[in-house]
């Protein structure tokens, strides 16, 4: 297969990992150095170490994609490489997930004291989000190991 059919999706992988990287740099620091109501920067302090550390399985997915689309270049798609990014992939979803709802109940406080309830929702978006992704490389992951299982069989029978 042609190197430059999955640039593409390389150039979309990148572009998602970049927002998050600047606001990891830049973003979440000046958050909580400059609280919008200094009475909730207490309750920021763990916002901001849950959203830090749900970046290290946001790349840790990004990085098993890469490798994913240079398994497809190198005609290795249906391989158990493949197999296992699709599972790390999905594993790095569901931490994510889990990450965001020990981080729920942080924004509960803030929107209980803001008196905006749109913030839970908004804080719900991410937990659904990787949920949907982890389900999709989950089934991803089933059907290229069934494929692989009948590429094999394949091979056997002469």
């Amino acid at each position: 297969m042609k190197q430059g059919s999955t640039l593409f999706l390389r150039m979309a992988v990148f572009l998602i990992g970049t927002p998050v990287l600047s606001l990891g740099i830049f973003g979440l620091p000046w958050l909580a150095n400059n609280p919008v109501n200094p009475d909730y920067a207490h309750i920021l302090y763990p916002i901001v170490i849950g959203l830090y550390v749900s970046v290290i399985p946001f790349f840790v997915a990004l990085y098993q994609a890469f490798k994913l689309l240079s398994y497809i270049d190198k005609n290795q798609a249906f391989s158990e490489l493949s197999v296992n990014a699709l599972k790390n992939i999905k594993f790095c979803a569901m931490t994510i997930s889990g990450l965001f709802v020990v981080i729920l109940p942080f924004v509960y406080l803030v929107a209980e004291l803001d008196d905006a309830p749109g913030l839970i929702i908004i804080g719900m978006v991410p937990i659904f989000a990787s949920m949907v992704i982890a389900v999709f490389a989950a089934v991803l992951q089933r059907l290229l190991q069934e494929a692989i299982d009948i590429k094999s069989e394949n091979e056997l029978t002469v």
